[in-house]
């Protein structure tokens, strides 16, 4: 795959420096024919004649018209064997035409060479195409980019102290290999050793650095921060996040969506109109009594200036922008059309587990029963947990830190099952755990009470207990995302009903749903039965986003008019998802609508304008303005027409990630 991308980039460097070439040779040349030819001697009112002169003029422009024109008569080839005619048919039929003839007046048939003409019409054509390649490759730069962030060698780790630098091509599956302070990450793997902040903006968008230690996972091509890590490697080479990616992308840049199929129908119809609109100028220029060699000229102005070159790139070019920049940005697109429709959407279903809650247990509440203040409960909490993996636990531990609380040792740690865990605080003996602790406790009315409203926002909670008295509540829940609210919000701005879907209890659903202001929730759905309820929603004339994890969620995403799978992470291979997001920011499905939206924006101006000039262009080119004096040169009509060619690739490159997701540039 990566070969491939290196030879897909290498054809377009080519076809660079090709064009580049042909440019500057064909125009060396064309400084003599200019020289020679009787229109611009007259011009400039001098004589330089010599036997031989007109053959030496053909000579000199048919050197420019096979080695100049050769890329567009080859292409017209192309387009004639694929039955599409276009815009190398056009140029090939406008430089032949005005060759042939030429070459005639020459061999003595009567009028006037159109040899200037001729080779003129040829250099600003190549340095059109010249200038567009350099646009074209410009516009996937951000695709060149992400391929060249993985580094070429890695230091595999052979023994306990010792390393062999390798080329990363020779790393497999379980190989372990140290990454060194500010080195990049050479492959996806699992942390094994150390810890250290990780730079991942070049690849997930995400702008601060993450932390991360022993048993996460990191992506290849990340910048490694101010710590040592060792990694095992999980993905090499095409399974590689990186690689999957990038190609991925070039799926969907080469894919076909419907605004394509549009512009490529009106290209082929535009060159049946450039054709027959030269012919009828030709014949008009003709009837009215004009020189033949004054109506061909005009004729090949027409063909000239109505190619549809510009409409041909009007699509594709906003694409490779579109899908390099927001694949840079962790946002990756795998169905296209899907994509494109997006902004149509009515209504987005979120999964609630992982997608609009972080899916880790975080505390809520501290209620006090007691003469103890909530910060000496959540400590005693705390140090009675410190021993346990417990989920809660971790939460309880997280909420002290989070306090800065300065935590005290315990002793005699025992677990119980079922009900909770005991240990020894500062000489005091402290329970925490669940309702069933309350059976040998003396009061515990206020308890039930306040268990009983946490427990009606679908909330967890935890008792903790000292001197068989009950000294504070602890309320715990899936902690929903700050993005969350943002992502909400913004949807619900953009006139778009947002809905959560859940296998949790009613409770926890409805808690989450008023929390974030949403009205539609569905609780104790199994993961097999979302689809129907995406259904559901479609069967009443609704056009549905299901955002999900991309596993659990596979027949909704599968089911949904536009799949969106999210903090997918590394699985870029998330099947049933039409978009990926890389990390778990409800706000990315924000702007993917935006980059939908501003996409087909920048689709139809650049239809329009790819369209549109030909309105004023071909009456010019025909000649309508001749009783004003105003003619245009087949070089002039090449120059207007590559201008608006250039035109269409600036306003595609204008895309900007900051501004799609309305973040200050």
């Amino acid at each position: 795959m990566h070969e491939h991308k290196e030879h897909h980039h290498d054809h377009h460097k080519h076809m660079l420096k090709d064009f580049q070439t042909r440019f500057w040779i064909s125009l060396g040349i064309t400084i003599p024919v200019l020289a020679l030819s009787p229109m611009i001697q007259s011009f400039l009112g001098v004589s330089w004649d010599f036997p031989g002169r007109m053959w030496t003029l053909m000579i000199l422009s048919s050197f420019i018209y096979i080695y100049g024109g050769w890329p567009f008569l080859k292409g017209s080839i192309g387009e004639m064997q694929n039955k599409q005619p276009g815009m190398m048919t056009l140029i090939a039929l406008a430089i032949t035409v005005a060759f042939v003839y030429s070459a005639l007046v020459v061999f003595g048939v009567e009028g006037k060479v159109f040899f200037w003409e001729l080779v003129t019409l040829i250099d600003v054509m190549l340095l059109g195409h010249w200038v567009e390649m350099r646009s074209v490759m410009g516009a996937s730069k951000a695709l060149e980019e992400l391929a060249q962030l993985m580094p070429s060698t890695a230091h595999k780790v052979v023994s306990e102290e010792e390393t062999e630098d390798v080329d990363i091509q020779e790393l497999k599956q379980g190989d372990r290999v140290l990454v060194k302070p500010g080195e990049k990450i050479p492959v996806d793997g699992k942390i094994i050793k150390g810890e250290s902040e990780v730079d991942e903006s070049m690849i997930t968008g995400e702008s601060e650095p993450v932390v991360k230690k022993k048993d996460d996972e990191v992506i290849g091509g990340s910048v490694n921060g101010n710590g040592s890590l060792t990694i095992e490697v999980s993905k090499t080479g095409k399974d590689s996040y990186l690689n999957q990616m990038i190609e991925l992308v070039e799926k969907s840049q080469q894919s076909k969506s419907k605004a394509q199929g549009f512009a490529d129908r009106a290209a082929f119809w535009l060159t049946v109109i450039a054709v027959s609109v030269g012919i009828l100028t030709l014949a008009a220029w003709i009837y009215y009594g004009k020189t033949f060699v004054f109506s061909l000229e005009r004729m090949v102005t027409v063909m000239v200036i109505t190619c549809p070159h510009a409409l041909g790139l009007a699509i594709p070019l906003v694409i490779a922008v579109v899908t390099a920049l927001s694949a840079k940005n962790g946002l990756l697109i795998r169905n296209r059309t899907a994509f494109e429709e997006a902004r149509k959407i009515q209504t987005i279903m979120f999964d609630k587990t992982g997608t609009l809650t972080k899916g880790e247990f975080g505390v809520t509440d501290v209620i006090s029963l007691s003469d103890w203040s909530e910060d000496k409960i959540l400590k005693a909490a705390a140090a009675v947990e410190k021993e346990s993996e417990h989920s809660i636990a971790r939460g309880i531990l997280q909420k002290a830190k989070e306090n800065e609380l300065d935590v005290p040792n315990s002793s005699g740690f025992k677990a119980l099952p079922g009900k909770g865990a005991q240990a020894e605080v500062e000489n005091e003996k402290i329970l925490v755990g669940n309702k069933i602790l309350l059976k040998n406790i003396d009061q515990d009315e206020d308890a039930v009470k306040n268990m009983e409203k946490l427990a009606e926002k679908g909330k967890t909670t935890v008792f903790v207990i000292s001197d068989k008295k009950v000294r504070g509540v602890i309320g715990l829940s899936d902690l929903i995302r700050d993005e969350s609210r943002r992502a909400v919000e913004e949807l619900m701005k953009k006139g778009i009903e947002v809905a959560i879907i859940t296998g949790d209890n009613k409770a926890t659903a409805k808690f989450v749903a008023e929390e974030l202001g949403i009205k539609t929730w569905f609780a104790g759905v199994l993961p097999d039965k979302k689809s129907e309820k995406v259904k559901q929603l479609q069967e009443e004339g609704k056009i549905v986003a299901m955002v999900g994890d991309g596993i659990n969620d596979a027949p909704a995403l599968a089911q949904a008019d536009l799949g969106i799978a999210i903090g997918a992470g590394t699985d870029v291979a998330a099947e049933t998802a039409d978009v990926i997001l890389v990390e778990n920011n409800p706000m990315d499905v924000c702007h993917i609508l935006n980059f939908s939206r501003i996409t087909r924006r920048k689709m139809k101006q650049n239809l329009a304008w790819a369209t549109g000039y030909n309105v004023i262009a071909i009456p010019l080119a025909a000649g309508v303005l001749y009783s004003y004096g105003i003619v245009l040169a087949p070089a002039v009509g090449a120059l207007v027409m590559s201008l608006s060619t250039i035109i269409v690739a600036i306003n595609a490159r204008l895309v900007s990630y900051e501004k799609v997701c309305g973040k200050e540039e």
